[in-house]
C-alpha cells in the first residue's frame, strides 16, 4: 500500500496486469457492513470510539505554523501531480479520502468521507457508503457521483495513481449513498481498503467555470484555488514561493472520531527555497518554525546558534517505524550502457561508502543492505522456508546467487579494499565487454568511453555525488555531474532522460499494488510512473504478484523478502545509506500529545498545537 493521506502529513512514499483467469463473483449474500478495514488482523479501535489513542481530543485550536518546501510549484490540480506542472505542498490539506489511517496500527483504515464499507469473502468487490453529512466546502453534499467521477479522473490522467487502481474496472451507485467498486478478480486483499484511499473531487466545480468563465480541464494545470471537502482552504499564494492555507473553523468532519484532535492550527503556511542551506538560515532567523534536516553534516555542525543554546528551538530525533526505504543511486537501464548487470554492479564496488560516511556525514549513517530497509520485510541470510518456495517458481528466471549466496554491499574504508575493490570492478566491466585504453574505459567492439552523466537537482545532493565521482573516474569512466532546477528535472525524469539520478522509494509495513508502478515491465516506459530504472524483469513481475495476492502476514513477509532479493541481485541501484530516525528542529512554540503514535514519526503538524505559554518565550530575543 502507498502511503495516505495523513501519513504523508505525519512525515512531513503502475500499469497492472488483469490475471489470466476469469471469476465468478461471490454469491449475493446479506452485507457485513464494518466502520474500518484492516489488511491483516482485527482492527484496534471499535465502531464506537471517540478518538486515536495517541491524540489530545481537547488540544486547543488557534495560532500558525510556517514550514519548508523545496523547488516550486505552478499546479493545485491532485489529478495531473506528477505528470504535468509542479504540485504545491499542502493540498492534501484541502482533498480528503474515503477512509483514514490509524498512526499506531499496521494498514488500518477507519471511516472519513465513508462512514461504512462492505466487501465480500473473496475480495471481488467493495461497497463504500458515504456519510449523510459529509460536505463540499461550497456546502454542496458529497455524493456517489462524485466519487465516480473522481476514480475515472484519475485513473484516465495519473499514471501512477491510474496504475494503484488499474484493477478497479467498474465503479457505479448502488444505492443513496452507496458506491461499487468491482475488480477484475478475486483474491487481492488490498483493494477494498486502497479505494478507500480515493481522492474525492467535486464534479460540480470540475465540470464548471471559473470567475471569468472559462469552463474548468481536470486534464490541466490550474493555479485557481480548488473546492475541496477538507479541514483547510487556500488562504493565499504567490505562485512558487509561498501558500498559506486556513483552518475552516466549523468544518463539517471536525468531530468525527478519525479527526479529533487533528488540525489544530488556524494557519499553515508553506515558504518556497530552491536551497537547502537558505532554508537553514531562514530558520535560524525565525522566518520558519520547523525544519526536517537531511544533512548529517548540518545536524553535527549547523545547530549551535544562540536560540538553541538557551532552549528557544528545540532539536529531536523521532523514531522511523512506519516505512523503509530504498535510497539509491538509480540508473537508466532504458540506455544501453547500463543493461549489463555487470556494469552496474562494478559501480557499487567503486563506491567508497565508508569514506564518504567518516569524511563528510560524521560516520552516522549505515549502508543500506535492502529495498525493504529498516522493516521485517527485508530479506536476510539465504532463502529458506516459505521464501525459497516462493523463489522456486523463477529460479530460471534470476541470478544463481539469489539461492546461495547472501547480500552483501562491498565494504570500502581503507586503501587495500579500494584497491581490490576497483580490481573486482575492472573485472566486471571486462567480462562485460569494456577495456582500458590510455586511461579511459572504453567499448572493445565501438572504442567509445563509458560515461555517465549523474542528474541532480540540489546542492545537497551534488555534495556527494562529487565525492564518488573520482573512485569511477579511476575505473576510466567519463562522469558529469549536472545540477539542473526543479522543473527541468521533473520534466527530464518523465521523458526518462538521464543516466543516473538519487531515486528513493518509501515502503509501507504492507506493501502491495503500489510495487508495480516501482518495478513492473508494464510501468517502465509510462511517463511519470515510479519505475524509474526501467525495470522489465518476468521474475519480478511474477514476484510482484505474489506479494499481491497474498493471503496472510507470513506469506506477505516471505513474498516480499523473495522480491527483494531478486531485486539486489540484478544490481540495479547502487545503494545508499539511512539513519532510522528523523532529525528535526523546532522553534519551541508548539505542544503535542504524551504519547505520539508509533508508526507516525513525528506527526507534525496533524496532532500538535499552538502553545502560547511557549510561544512567547521562543520569540524572545
Amino acid at each position: 500500500m502507498r502511503p495516505n493521506r495523513r501519513q504523508i502529513l505525519a512525515t512531513s512514499g503502475a500499469a497492472l496486469a488483469a490475471p489470466a483467469f476469469r471469476f465468478v463473483p461471490a454469491l449475493a449474500q446479506e452485507q457485513k457492513w464494518q466502520h474500518g478495514l484492516s489488511l491483516f488482523g482485527e482492527l484496534k479501535y471499535p465502531a464506537n470510539f471517540k478518538n486515536f489513542d495517541y491524540v489530545n481530543p481537547s488540544a486547543p485550536k488557534g495560532g500558525a505554523v510556517r514550514q519548508i518546501a523545496f523547488g516550486t510549484f505552478d499546479n493545485f490540480n491532485l489529478v495531473v501531480a506528477g505528470v504535468k506542472g509542479s504540485l504545491a505542498s499542502g493540498l492534501e490539506l484541502v482533498a480528503q479520502t474515503l477512509m483514514a489511517p490509524a498512526l499506531d496500527e499496521v494498514s488500518t483504515e477507519y471511516g472519513l468521507i465513508a462512514e461504512a464499507v462492505s466487501y465480500p469473502p473473496d475480495y471481488s468487490s467493495v461497497v463504500y457508503r458515504l456519510r449523510a453529512n459529509a460536505r463540499w466546502q461550497d456546502g454542496k453534499p458529497i455524493t456517489a457521483d462524485d466519487v465516480i467521477f473522481s476514480l475515472g479522473v484519475i485513473k484516465a490522467n495519473s499514471p501512477q495513481l491510474g496504475a494503484y487502481y488499474r484493477h478497479v474496472v467498474k465503479a457505479e451507485k448502488t444505492g443513496e449513498r452507496d458506491v461499487t467498486f468491482t475488480f477484475d478478480g478475486p483474491g487481492n486483499r488490498e483493494l477494498p481498503q486502497i479505494v478507500g484511499q480515493l481522492y474525492v473531487l467535486p464534479k460540480h466545480w470540475w465540470e464548471g467555470s471559473d470567475k471569468n468563465g472559462k469552463k474548468r480541464d481536470v486534464t490541466a494545470t490550474t493555479l485557481e484555488p480548488p473546492l475541496g471537502s477538507g479541514p483547510y482552504r487556500i488562504k493565499d499564494f504567490a505562485p512558487g514561493r509561498s501558500i498559506v492555507y486556513e483552518r475552516i473553523k466549523e468544518h463539517w468532519s471536525a468531530s468525527l472520531p478519525v479527526n479529533i484532535g487533528h488540525y489544530n492550527f488556524d494557519e499553515l503556511r508553506f515558504e518556497y527555497f530552491r536551497d537547502s542551506t537558505v532554508a537553514l538560515e531562514a530558520f535560524k532567523g525565525d522566518q520558519v518554525d520547523w525544519r526536517t534536516e537531511n544533512s548529517a553534516k548540518n545536524w553535527a555542525t549547523a545547530y549551535d546558534f544562540p536560540a538553541v543554546k538557551d532552549q528557544r528551538v528545540v532539536l529531536e530525533e523521532f523514531p522511523i517505524r512506519n516505512f523503509g526505504v530504498m535510497q539509491a543511486f538509480a540508473f537508466n537501464i532504458r540506455r544501453n550502457k547500463f543493461k549489463d548487470a555487470r556494469v552496474r554492479r562494478a559501480f557499487n564496488y567503486a563506491f567508497d561508502f565508508e569514506e564518504m560516511n567518516k569524511q563528510i556525514f560524521f560516520g552516522q549513517y549505515k549502508r543500506i543492505a535492502s529495498y525493504f530497509e529498516g522493516t521485517e520485510l527485508a530479506s536476510s541470510g539465504v532463502p529458506q522456508g516459505k521464501e525459497l518456495e516462493i523463489l522456486e517458481t523463477v529460479r530460471d528466471k534470476v541470478p544463481a546467487e539469489v539461492f546461495t549466496t547472501v547480500y552483501s554491499n562491498p565494504v570500502n574504508g581503507s586503501p587495500e579494499n579500494v584497491r581490490t575493490n576497483l580490481r573486482e570492478a575492472l573485472r566486471l566491466l571486462k567480462e562485460a565487454g569494456y577495456e582500458v585504453r590510455n586511461t579511459k574505459l572504453v567499448d572493445v567492439k565501438t572504442g567509445e568511453q563509458l560515461s555517465a552523466e549523474f542528474l541532480v537537482d540540489d546542492p545537497t545532493i551534488e555534495r556527494f555525488v562529487l565525492f564518488y565521482k573520482p573512485s569511477l573516474e579511476r575505473l576510466g569512466v567519463a562522469v558529469n555531474v549536472r545540477t539542473v532546477d526543479d522543473a527541468q528535472y521533473q520534466n527530464r525524469l518523465r521523458s526518462w532522460d538521464f543516466d543516473i539520478i538519487v531515486g528513493n522509494w518509501g515502503e509501507s509495513l504492507s506493501p502491495g499494488n503500489e510495487q508495480r508502478g516501482f518495478w513492473s515491465s508494464q510501468a517502465a516506459d509510462q511517463p511519470g510512473s515510479r519505475n524509474l530504472v526501467g525495470i522489465k524483469n518476468p521474475a519480478v513481475d511474477t514476484l510482484i504478484d505474489r506479494v499481491i495476492f497474498t493471503k496472510d502476514r507470513d506469506e506477505l513477509v516471505a513474498a516480499t523478502q523473495a522480491l527483494d532479493r531478486v531485486l539486489l541481485w540484478n544490481f540495479y541501484v547502487v545503494p545508499q545509506w539511512t539513519y532510522g530516525k528523523v532529525r528535526t528542529a523546532r522553534w519551541d512554540r508548539f505542544g503535542r500529545p504524551d504519547t505520539m503514535p508509533k508508526y507516525g514519526t513525528s506527526a507534525f503538524p496533524t496532532i500538535w498545537w499552538w502553545d502560547a505559554q511557549k510561544a512567547t518565550k521562543a520569540s524572545r530575543a
